[in-house]
């Protein structure tokens, strides 16, 4: 993994301190998450991706963040648990932390500098709709919102930046995982 991620200490949902170079030589997807979202069904997704793809070397890293409209209010240990209870979610899952703004955690702040911006089916169809509500949204290179993901290749670089309605399932994404574990 590149040193510049792979060496930004993070920490497990039980507390314990570590960094992505522990999934070094995988590909990982790294998602900003939260359980009081529209988008929060993704976790079924996001669990269904890393059971088909964990044995080729996939890892899907969750990380909470109550940075949109107040979405994971919740605990680590009422997190995990919900995770658990209603998705299955086997995938690591890390300490809740702040994806935008002046309290953004040092990981999203490498994520968001190698990828400025997300790819989409639509672009800016989401940012729209996420406005049509009244909702504030951000700008690029910000996270716009819970379930943005980021790819990152067996080296630790980030080869790709996927907008939260992107689904798990995705073509796109798939597509992007496959061409990365092929490598």
């Amino acid at each position: 993994m590149s040193k510049a991620v792979a060496d930004i200490p993070v920490r497990t949902m039980d507390g314990r301190e570590t960094m992505l170079a522990e999934y070094k030589g995988k590909v990982a997807l790294v998602v900003n998450v939260a359980s009081k979202c529209g988008l929060t069904p993704q976790y079924e997704g996001l669990q269904k991706l890393y059971a088909k793809y964990r044995d080729r070397g996939l890892v899907v890293l969750g990380f909470p963040a109550n940075d949109f409209a107040g979405q994971e209010p919740r605990t680590n240990a009422e997190i995990q648990g919900f995770c658990t209870l209603n998705y299955g979610v086997e995938f690591p899952m890390f300490e809740k932390i702040a994806v935008t703004g002046e309290g953004k955690h040092p990981l999203y702040k490498a994520l968001t500098t190698a990828q400025p911006k997300a790819t989409a089916e639509v672009p800016g169809e989401f940012r729209q709709k996420l406005i049509g509500f009244g909702l504030a949204v951000t700008s690029e290179p910000e996270v716009l919102w819970n379930f943005e993901k980021f790819l990152l290749g067996k080296d630790g670089a980030v080869v790709g930046r996927f907008s939260p309605e992107t689904t798990p399932d995705n073509p796109l994404l798939i597509k992007a995982i496959e061409a990365e574990l092929a490598k």
